[in-house]
C-alpha cells in the first residue's frame, strides 16, 4: 500500500541550488578521465565487471571514475520517486553522489524521509557527502561506508519504498537479497548497467519472481514489488 503523504508544489530538483550543482557535476563527469581505467584492456574490464570476488580491488582502481547516472536516468529516479511517495530510499553504489541527489531531491519533495546510500571508496563517499551538502539534503542521506554484503546487512527501515542498484554489477542479486524482506508491495526497484548483471535479470523478470518488470532506456531495468 503506497505510504500516504502529502506532496509539496516544491520542484527541489529544477531549483536552485539542487539543479545549477547537477549542471556542473554532470559537467564535471563528462570531461573527467581516469588513467587507471583506461590502463585496463577492455576485456580484463568486462571480465572484472562481472566478477564476485575482485570487485573490492577493480572498484578502488577506478576510485577517480565518476560512474554517474545519466541526466536522463537522473531524471526517471526523481520522477519515480515523486509518484510513489517515497519516504525509504535505499541506493547501492554512490559514487561521488548525482543519483544520490534526485533521490534526495524527490525525498524533499515528498515532505522529508531517509535515504540510505552505500559506497566501499572512503574519497568518492567524502564527495558526495560535499555534494550533498551543498544542495543542502543532509538531512535526508545517511552515508554508509563499505561493502554493501555488509553495511546493508542490518538497520534498514522495516519498510523500504525504493531501490537502486548501481555499485557492482555483479552484486545487484546479492543486495536484492539483503533488501527484499524490507520492499513494500508496490515498491521500486531500478536497476542501472544491467547488461553486466545476467543472473539478476533472469530473477527480476521470471513469471514467478514476485516482480514487473520491463526495461528503460539501453541498460536500466524497473521493477515493480509485487504483493
Amino acid at each position: 500500500m503506497t505510504p500516504s503523504i502529502s506532496l509539496t508544489s516544491s520542484i527541489t530538483l529544477t531549483t536552485a541550488p539542487v539543479a545549477p550543482l547537477l549542471t556542473r557535476l554532470f559537467a564535471q563527469a563528462e570531461a573527467a578521465t581516469s588513467p587507471a581505467a583506461a590502463a585496463i584492456p577492455r576485456a580484463e574490464r568486462e571480465r572484472l565487471m562481472r566478477s564476485k570476488t575482485e570487485y573490492l580491488q577493480f572498484y578502488g582502481q577506478l576510485k577517480d571514475l565518476w560512474l554517474p547516472v545519466s541526466p536522463q536516468t537522473g531524471r526517471l529516479l526523481y520522477l519515480l520517486a515523486r509518484h510513489a511517495g517515497a519516504r525509504n530510499v535505499v541506493e547501492f553504489g554512490t559514487s561521488f553522489g548525482l543519483s544520490t541527489l534526485h533521490l534526495a531531491a524527490a525525498l524533499r519533495d515528498n515532505g522529508g524521509g531517509l535515504l540510505i546510500t552505500t559506497e566501499f571508496e572512503p574519497s568518492k563517499v567524502a564527495q558526495a557527502r560535499a555534494h550533498v551538502a551543498e544542495a543542502g539534503l543532509s538531512d535526508l542521506v545517511d552515508f554508509r561506508a563499505g561493502d554493501a554484503l555488509q553495511t546493508l546487512r542490518d538497520g534498514l527501515p522495516a519498510s523500504i519504498d525504493l531501490l537502486l542498484l548501481d555499485g557492482a554489477k555483479s552484486l545487484y542479486d546479492d543486495v536484492l537479497d539483503l533488501v527484499e524482506p524490507r520492499l513494500r508491495p508496490g515498491a521500486i526497484v531500478i536497476a542501472d548497467n544491467v547488461d553486466y548483471s545476467p543472473d539478476y535479470l533472469k530473477r527480476i523478470r521470471a513469471a514467478d519472481g514476485g516482480y514487473l518488470s520491463l526495461p528503460f532506456g539501453e541498460d536500466v531495468e524497473v521493477s515493480l514489488r509485487l504483493g
